[in-house]
């Protein structure tokens, strides 16, 4: 075997030396602190809560690892659980102090890596072994499912509040798919979420007249994170009645309603004037109240300008939570019909609006068109669900992004080639 690679090893090695001066003494670097092996650290790491053999940390408290003294620093600190999940932490600018930034989990095992630097940069390492138990204070997600039990239109959506947020899209998953909704006869619908706390429940398109829907849910002993699991609901059953829709033409200033598809009455209205135009889209009747005060201050109008207004309302049909209204306005009957001189209600004689408000009820629709007013916000105002187009809506579900949506069964019947 021939010996000449080593001997040109060993040369190099010594060339090496002498370049690097009398500090160097060997190829080794046995001078070099950070060549050498880590000391123990256990002496100057400390950690929050409880370490020792059967004590269990709070997984509803953060880990806290600090460097006792100043005899050295914290210069990187990992935490993985047994299933190779990494805890995400902070460190501090001076190295004295590491803590977790999100949670631990309940009854996991963590192996926690600390290392160090000491005054002259020799790295020191403690490895602790970390046992979470069960969270001290479980929380609970309960659901409450709007609106109450009672008969509506074919425009109002179905709700669902949650007592506790949640952001995480799989968490999210998981309490979509509890919350079970069935409708007779049957409906292709989904969930959308309007925040953290709040869902909508609607149809693609509106609900079938006579329809009876019924929601649930699921969630009860269902794990939803490592702290959060799933709390007991009430069901809720509504009805639905003839399918009332009325349509608002801002352009021509009247209004047509239609029950089951039939027009059954057609009235001058007024609406929106310039700078108060009326909102464009469906909006879903929230409410109605015999006898509302109407004051230009709840929409932001000075006191004693010249758009102030302080009106007694009769036979008003809300239709925003902002003040937009279908309701009574004999002072502008010269107008119906021919021009917008309102703030953004809609406006129509006495005897057309005490009909409207008996013949409409929560839930039914009210459309605005061509108006030169923006479009109904889809959530915080109302129910504007409807205008939001129902690609998008899928959008807004933790089951139904970013996937294709599945064809009725009769359209799979036209796709499937015919037989031979």
């Amino acid at each position: 075997m021939s010996h000449t690679p080593r001997t040109r090893t060993v040369i190099g090695c010594t060339v090496l030396v002498m370049a690097l001066g009398p500090a160097v003494t060997s190829c080794g670097g046995d001078g070099n602190p950070l060549s050498a092996a880590p000391y123990d650290a256990t002496d100057q790491i400390s950690f929050s809560g409880p370490t020792g053999e059967g004590k269990k940390a709070d997984p509803d408290k953060p880990l806290e690892v600090t460097a006792d003294g100043d005899e050295g620093r914290i210069t990187d600190v990992t935490a993985v659980d047994a299933a190779g999940r990494h805890l995400a932490g902070e460190l501090s600018a001076d190295g004295g102090r590491w803590h977790s930034t999100s949670p631990l989990a309940a009854d996991a095992r963590y192996t926690v890596r600390v290392s160090t630097e000491d005054e002259d940069g020799r790295p020191g390492r403690r490895v602790l072994v970390l046992d979470t138990g069960k969270p001290l204070a479980q929380k609970r997600l309960d659901v409450t499912f709007g609106p109450e039990a009672g008969t509506y239109g074919v425009g109002q959506p179905l709700t669902a509040e949650l007592s506790h947020p949640v952001r995480d899209r799989a968490q999210r998953a998981v309490v979509e798919r509890a919350l079970k909704v069935h409708s007779s006869p049957a409906v292709e619908g989904g969930w959308h979420w309007v925040d953290d706390k709040k869902l909508h429940y609607r149809p693609k398109e509106y609900w079938p007249r006579h329809a009876t829907v019924q929601v649930r849910s699921n969630l009860e002993g269902i794990k939803i994170s490592d702290r959060l699991w799933g709390g007991p609901a009430k069901p809720l059953k509504i009805s639905i009645g003839d399918k009332v829709v009325a349509v608002t033409d801002a352009s021509s200033h009247w209004m047509t309603v239609y029950r089951n598809g039939e027009e059954i009455n057609s009235m001058p209205v007024t609406t929106g004037k310039p700078g108060f135009e009326t909102r464009n889209g469906v909006k879903v009747v929230l409410g109605k109240e015999y006898f509302v005060r109407m004051r230009s201050t709840s929409i932001g109008i000075a006191d004693g300008s010249s758009e102030s207004y302080d009106l007694p309302v009769y036979y008003a049909t809300r239709v925003t939570w902002s003040g937009e209204y279908v309701h009574a306005a004999p002072w502008s009957v010269g107008s119906q019909g021919y021009a917008n001189v309102s703030h953004g209600c809609t406006g129509m004689s006495t005897g057309n609006a005490a009909w409207f408000f008996e013949n409409v009820r929560e839930g039914d629709v009210v459309e605005v068109v061509n108006s030169y007013g923006g479009t109904m916000e889809t959530f915080g105002n109302g129910f504007g669900d409807w205008n939001l187009p129902w690609k998008k809506w899928r959008e807004g579900s933790a089951l139904t992004a970013g996937t294709p949506e599945t064809p009725k069964p009769e359209e799979t019947a036209r796709l499937r080639p015919a037989a031979a």
